[in-house]
């Protein structure tokens, strides 16, 4: 493996500045400080370590939160682990990607034609505070034609700590990809999913649903290249932010030329419950192809006052209504949790808003 360069800054003993990661391929004006993140990680100690690395055909794999986080992840991981689904099986236990506190996973996946597997990251169960770290991970996959890959991703951390979660998938012919990320709290969360719907009538559908309060940061930048013929996806976020949390979202389409008869769409709602919450949204699509569809789309609010009637008018106060909302975002988790690693995260973070039979 070819040595990096990732010598930390002067002045900053034991740690190590990405600037400028998580970045979406087409950017704003930078005044508008929406392009990108800058983190402040542990920087690499792993000398006289023995690293096994991923096969060679994962390095050509686009991940959502670029290059840098990419060679940070492989510099501080203990080892590579590798999975592969056979051609044509089922695979019925998911492949579990677990992240505790300081924690830092390196994963890829190959999932053989015709195949299918479901994949379970969960990052941050039992994190509800304690001393400032880091934790990542980051997941690779190829599927190959005709494969199908379910993927969950259950991201929480304590209120000083910051998780760093970075997706590739690769889609060969008629291969697809449905995705279920919950983002649950946590000091920083940034997460960067990158999709390449290479083959022909490739398809990924992902559906976001994401909570932060206090003063929590969470960064999202995911992208699709959508290159093949007829090639398909469907982006969906629905989110609450509170108090004085921060959230950036970047979203970006990209139709590649050739690839005719691909259609592509991206939605979010937001809901705003605090006057100090900050919310920057980038949908963008680019398009070098004609004989394509591209939408995208934004609603941003509060709970209306006819809702808030509504509910005044069955016993509910302002609050209790609000509650709901938020409330509603770890019963969704919860219900469509797939392995009790997954539970573990919601479980964590929501003692205060579920009721005993949630």
């Amino acid at each position: 493996m070819a040595e990096k360069d990732l010598t930390p800054e002067a002045g900053a003993e034991g740690e190590l500045t990405l600037e400028r990661v998580n970045v979406a391929p087409a950017q704003t004006w930078n005044r508008l400080r929406t392009n990108d993140i800058t983190l402040t990680v542990p920087a690499p100690s792993r000398k006289g370590d023995v690293y096994f690395s991923l096969p060679r055909l994962f390095e050509g794999v686009e991940c959502g939160m670029g290059r840098a986080v990419t060679d940070w992840v492989e510099s501080q991981a203990k080892g590579a682990r590798y999975v592969e689904v056979p051609r044509g099986e089922r695979r019925e236990e998911p492949i579990v990607v677990t992240v505790g506190a300081g924690e830092v996973a390196d994963t890829g996946v190959m999932v053989r034609a015709g195949a299918e597997a479901t994949i379970v990251v969960a990052a941050g169960a039992g994190e509800k505070g304690g001393e400032a770290g880091t934790s990542a991970s980051l997941l690779r996959v190829i599927a190959e034609a005709g494969a199908r890959v379910h993927l969950h991703e259950y991201v929480s951390a304590g209120a000083d700590r910051q998780h760093l979660e970075s997706v590739g998938i690769s889609l060969d012919r008629d291969a697809r990809v449905d995705v279920r990320q919950y983002l649950l709290g946590g000091g920083t969360v940034a997460l960067g999913l990158a999709c390449d719907l290479a083959g022909e009538r490739a398809r990924v559908d992902l559906g976001c649903r994401y909570h932060a309060a206090d003063t929590e940061v969470l960064d999202v930048n995911e992208v699709v290249r959508q290159r093949g013929r007829s090639t398909r996806c469907e982006l969906s976020y629905n989110g609450v932010l509170e108090d004085a949390a921060k959230k950036s979202l970047r979203t970006t389409i990209d139709l590649v030329h050739g690839a005719k008869g691909a259609q592509g769409n991206e939605a979010e709602t937001v809901l705003v419950l605090g006057d100090d919450v900050v919310n920057k949204t980038l949908p963008t699509i680019l398009c070098d192809e004609d004989d394509v569809a591209g939408n995208h789309g934004a609603t941003i609010g509060s709970v209306s006052p006819e809702q808030l009637a509504f509910l005044a008018s069955r016993g509910l106060s302002r609050e209790d209504a609000e509650r709901l909302f938020v409330q509603a975002v770890y019963e969704d988790a919860l219900m469509h949790a797939p392995c009790p690693e997954a539970c573990a995260v919601v479980e964590a973070v929501a003692d205060s808003l579920l009721d005993e039979e949630a």
